[in-house]
C-alpha cells in the first residue's frame, strides 16, 4: 500500500497581517499532483487542517475544493485528525455521512479504537487532546499530556486485531524533537512532550503539530511537517509531504516529496544600498523578507526605500543601530552636530549632496539659530 502523509496545513493563516491563502492554494496544487503521479491508495492528514477554530470563509472554500478533487474527482479517501489549532467538533461535523464519500475524518476521542481499514490496513485516529479531555472521557487519573496520550495509545494498541498492519494519526509534540516559532505550545514549561516509545509497535506512525519533517526514536514514527514556511525560523526548511509504502512486514519506505512554494521566506543581511541595487535583478524578489540592515546610520524610511525593490518585506531589523545598545546608538549621533545630520537628512530626501552653497547657508542658519538661543538664556 501507498499512502501521503501530510500535516499542518493551517488554512486561513496570515503572517505579519499578510494571508497566506494564495500561497497554501499553489502548494496544495502540488500535492494534489503528487497523489496523481504516485498513483496512491489514501492521504492522511495529521492536523491543524485550519489555523483557528473558526476559519474564515475563504479558507473552508479552499479545503472544500482539495477535499472535492482529492476524494471526488481521484477517487482518493483522506483521512483527517483534527489538530489543537482545530476545532474539533466543527471540523467532525457530518463525519458519518463523509466517510460513504471517502472522507473518514478521526475527532471522537470516544472511537479511537474504531479503525478506518482500507487495502487491508487498520488506520487508528487520535485527535488532539489534552489531560483534562482524557480524564472527563475515560474516568482515568492522567497528570500529563505523556500520561494521557499513553493511555490512549495503550487502548489503541489492545483493540488491534490479529496481524493486519496498523497505522496511527496523532497530533502531539513527541519528546527531543525540533520545534519552531511558528508552532503554538501545547502548555507552558514542556510538560507538552510524550514520549516515542509507545509508537514503536505501530506500523507507521503519522504524527502532526512540529513544522520541520522529521523522524524520531524509529524511522517510521514520522512528521511529515507544514505544507509552507510559517515563520523566519524555517527559512532552511524543505517543506513537502511524505510518501509512505507499506508491504507484507509492515513498513517498507518513506520518501520527502517537496512542495515549491510560491514566495519563499527568506532573511537577508547587508547595508540599505547594497540590498536595493540586489533587489533590483534578485529573480525571487517577491519573496516574504526579513532584512537586517547593517548600516550605523540613521536613515530615513528605510522600509519604504527597500519595499521599492522588494515589495514582501515583512519585518525590519537594524543591529548595526545597537553596537552596544540604542542609547550608544543615540549618542553617537548626537555628537556629529546639527550640520552633519541635516547633510544626511538631505542627501536622503534630496538623493544628492548639499552645494557647496547650500552647505554655507544651512552653516550660517544653525549659527543664527544658536545666536538667538544663547540671547534668550
Amino acid at each position: 500500500m501507498k499512502f501521503i502523509h501530510t500535516s499542518d496545513w493551517h488554512l486561513g493563516r496570515q503572517f505579519h497581517n499578510v494571508s497566506l491563502l494564495e500561497d497554501q492554494r499553489h502548494v496544495l496544487a502540488q500535492l494534489i499532483g503528487h497523489i496523481e503521479r504516485e498513483a496512491v491508495d489514501a492521504v492522511i492528514v495529521s492536523g491543524d487542517i485550519y489555523d483557528r477554530s473558526v476559519p474564515p470563509a475563504l479558507a473552508v472554500e479552499l479545503l472544500d475544493d482539495v477535499l472535492h478533487t482529492i476524494c471526488s474527482e481521484l477517487g482518493v479517501p483522506v483521512l483527517i485528525i483534527p489538530g489543537n489549532h482545530d476545532g474539533a467538533e466543527r471540523l467532525r461535523f457530518a463525519s458519518r455521512q463523509l466517510s460513504k464519500a471517502g472522507l473518514h475524518i478521526l475527532g471522537d476521542l470516544g472511537r479511537i479504537t474504531e479503525p478506518v481499514v482500507l487495502c487491508d490496513v487498520a488506520f487508528y485516529g487520535i485527535p488532539y487532546n489534552d489531560p483534562e479531555s482524557v480524564r472527563n472521557r475515560f474516568g482515568v487519573e492522567v497528570t500529563g499530556h505523556d500520561e494521557a496520550h499513553g493511555y490512549l495509545v495503550e487502548q489503541i494498541k489492545a483493540a488491534k486485531a490479529g496481524n493486519r498492519p496498523a497505522v496511527l494519526l496523532s497530533h502531539c509534540f513527541i519528546d527531543g524533537a525540533t520545534e519552531s516559532e511558528s508552532e503554538r505550545p501545547l502548555s507552558i514549561g514542556g510538560a507538552d512532550r510524550v514520549d516515542a516509545e509507545p509508537f514503536a509497535d505501530f506500523d507507521y506512525v503519522a504524527l502532526g503539530h512540529l513544522h520541520s519533517p522529521q523522524w524520531k526514536g524509529c524511522e517510521h514514527i514520522r512528521y511529515s511537517g507544514s505544507i509552507l514556511k510559517y515563520s523566519f525560523s524555517e527559512q532552511h526548511h524543505n517543506k513537502g509531504v511524505t510518501l509512505v509504502e507499506l508491504d507484507g512486514n509492515g513498513f517498507k519506505s518513506a520518501t520527502h516529496l517537496s512542495l515549491q512554494p510560491l514566495r519563499d521566506m527568506r532573511v537577508l543581511e547587508g547595508e540599505l544600498a547594497t540590498l536595493i541595487e540586489q533587489g533590483k535583478t534578485d529573480p525571487n524578489n517577491e519573496d516574504y523578507l526579513l532584512i537586517r540592515l547593517a548600516d550605523k546610520h540613521a536613515i530615513l524610511d528605510p522600509m519604504g526605500k527597500l519595499r521599492e525593490v522588494y515589495p514582501n518585506v515583512l519585518h525590519l531589523e537594524k543591529p548595526g543601530m545597537m553596537e552596544t545598545g540604542e542609547q550608544r546608538a543615540d549618542r553617537e549621533k548626537l555628537k556629529r552636530g546639527e550640520l552633519e545630520m541635516f547633510r544626511d537628512f538631505f542627501q536622503q530626501v534630496a538623493g544628492q549632496e548639499l552645494t557647496p552653497e547650500q552647505d554655507e547657508a544651512v552653516r550660517r542658519t544653525i549659527a543664527t539659530l544658536h545666536k538667538g538661543e544663547g540671547e534668550r538664556v
